[in-house]
């Protein structure tokens, strides 16, 4: 099966397996999503990841993240660039997710890196997708 978009494929994955209240979900692996997965274990998104090796490209083994009650910690999960319409941003317009309390996560230059990071390094790029 080809998936034209697969970024918005690992985050509807991630945003079903919350939704669905699953402990793990698996992705098929590259090396954007492995970027992506960092982050969401650097910010505290997720629990874990792992990458499991099989004789194709791999897979991504992500442990998800759950508060009191079972309550999930990603509350909100959102692709913006998508492969019809790019979204570009400078440093100085780069977005606030939730005025600061969410992540939006850029491919720069630089690497996959969250606004936060990116603004430190003062550097501009595509935004990926929103978390909150």
């Amino acid at each position: 099966m080809h998936i034209t978009d697969t970024i918005a494929d690992m985050l509807t994955r991630i945003r079903n397996a919350n939704d669905a209240k699953h402990d793990t979900v698996d992705i098929p692996a590259s090396n954007m999503k492995k970027a992506i997965a960092q982050i969401l274990l650097d910010e505290g998104y997720v629990k874990s990841f792992q990458i499991v090796e099989d004789d194709k490209q791999g897979v991504i083994r992500v442990t998800l993240k759950y508060g009191p009650g079972k309550t999930p910690v990603i509350q909100g999960l959102r692709r913006v660039s998508k492969p019809g319409l790019r979204i570009y941003t400078s440093c100085e317009d780069m977005p606030r997710v939730m005025k600061g309390l969410g992540t939006a996560i850029l491919s720069t230059n630089k690497g996959v890196m969250t606004d936060k990071a990116a603004r430190a390094a003062n550097v501009g790029g595509e935004v990926l997708a929103f978390i909150w």
